[in-house]
Formats: C-alpha cells, sequence, structure tokens
C-alpha cells in the first residue's frame, strides 16, 4: 500500500512540491545565514517526494534553545504559509472518503513545515 500511495502522491503533486523545497532550499543555501533553512527545506522536500511509510520524531537529546530560535525565525519567515497550504490541501482532500491517506500525509507535512528544527523523519 506504501508504494501505492507513494506513487499517486508522485503522479498528483508530490512531484512539484518535492521540486518548490528543493528550489527553496537551494536558493536558501546560497547564504551563510540561510544555510540552516535550506537544510530544513531539504528535509521537507524529501518527505514531500516519499511520504507514505514515514514519521516523523522528535529527536532524542535536548537540541536545545537554538532550534526553539529558529522554529520561531523559520514560522515568521514562511513556515506558516507552507503550514497553511497544506492544511488547506489536507482538508481539501480529507472531505472525500478517497482523499484521506493523503489528506493524512498533507497533515503531517503540515506539522513538519510548522516547526522542523529539532525534528527527524524516520
Amino acid at each position: 500500500m506504501k508504494i501505492l500511495g507513494n506513487l499517486i502522491w508522485l503522479l498528483f503533486g508530490g512531484l512539484a512540491i518535492f521540486l518548490e523545497y528543493i528550489v527553496a532550499g537551494g536558493l536558501l543555501c546560497i547564504t551563510i545565514v540561510g544555510i540552516p533553512f535550506g537544510i530544513q527545506s531539504f528535509k521537507l522536500g524529501i518527505l514531500a517526494l516519499w511520504p507514505f511509510g514515514k514519521r516523523i520524531e522528535y529527536m532524542n537529546y535536548a537540541p536545545g534553545c537554538l532550534s526553539t530560535v529558529m522554529n520561531v525565525i523559520w514560522f515568521f519567515i514562511g513556515g506558516i504559509w507552507i503550514t497553511l497550504t497544506h492544511f488547506f490541501f489536507g482538508i481539501l482532500l480529507g472531505v472525500t472518503v478517497v482523499g484521506i491517506p493523503w489528506a493524512k500525509q498533507h497533515f503531517k507535512l503540515a506539522s513538519l513545515a510548522l516547526t522542523p528544527f529539532g525534528r527527524r523523519i524516520v
């Protein structure tokens, strides 16, 4: 089921989301200040490419207050808009019974897009 879900996801928008995250990450990595945000964008892109069968968890160690500061900056720079977009598509897909698995993936991406620092994809 994971492979079929990922293939359908990839064909109907997953590749476009992946490319958006990768281009944004590349542009963010041009500057030294943007490198941590670019890395998080790459993390989101990898999950957006093949989301079924992966889960998000908090890191076992305490990443410190730096991840909190970075999450706040990320939130105001663009994280809120990315989260709202995934949330909107999740609601839109969740209305139909057929779209519920893809809605769950959008909600998973929305959770990571809101606070990506201090989390990892397993």
